[in-house]
């Protein structure tokens, strides 16, 4: 709570969390909507997530703590580069999309993003992702989702009447069932 209250009258301060042994350190711009992630070492990398409230702060704080650099893996769609945050929201689903090459790695994304914002129907016939949301919620994970199911072959199915316009329905796939079941 007390996290949270500090960042409720700050949105355009800077806030740098550095665990200085690992070398790595995790950086909070909420007024400029960014969060940097960087890791020293053999290979040092530097990434960058837009955020579209100043809340995402707490647990991208919160998950640094528990695991660093590493915890943040599932967090979102992070970029190397600072300027692709400025791309459209689908351009960057797009672009986080097609570094998936291989079946085990979309598999896998597609199931982060379920177990961000999914559930399973009453039937169990379908997978639902951005369950509730407006269609212009989320615009690059969909777009990245859109694509990943694409490439896997999964097939979507329109929404039922009555569903949420933000919402993608796609049929079970033996696939994505253990996937999903490690992200509920």
């Amino acid at each position: 709570m007390a996290f949270s209250a500090f960042f409720r009258d700050r949105d355009s301060g800077t806030y740098v969390i550095s665990d200085e042994p690992a070398g790595q350190r995790l950086v909070l711009m909420p007024g400029q909507g960014v969060i940097s992630r960087s890791e020293d070492g053999n290979r040092p990398r530097s990434e960058y997530l837009r955020v579209d409230r100043a809340n995402r702060c707490l647990p991208s704080a919160m998950l640094f703590f528990e695991n660093g650099y590493a915890g943040l893996d599932r967090f979102g769609q992070w970029f190397s580069d600072l300027a692709d945050l400025d791309a459209s929201p689908e351009t960057r689903g797009a672009a986080r999309a097609a570094t998936f090459t291989t079946e085990a790695g979309a598999i896998e994304e597609v199931a982060r993003i379920w177990g961000d914002s999914g559930i399973v129907d009453p039937s169990d016939q379908y997978y639902v992702f951005f369950d509730g949301h407006d269609v212009d919620d989320d615009r690059a994970e969909r777009a990245e989702l859109l694509q990943l199911i694409e490439f896997l072959g999964v097939e979507r199915v329109d929404a039922p009447a009555g569903a949420a316009a933000g919402e993608v329905w796609v049929r079970t796939d033996p696939r994505l069932v253990m996937a999903c079941a490690r992200w509920s």
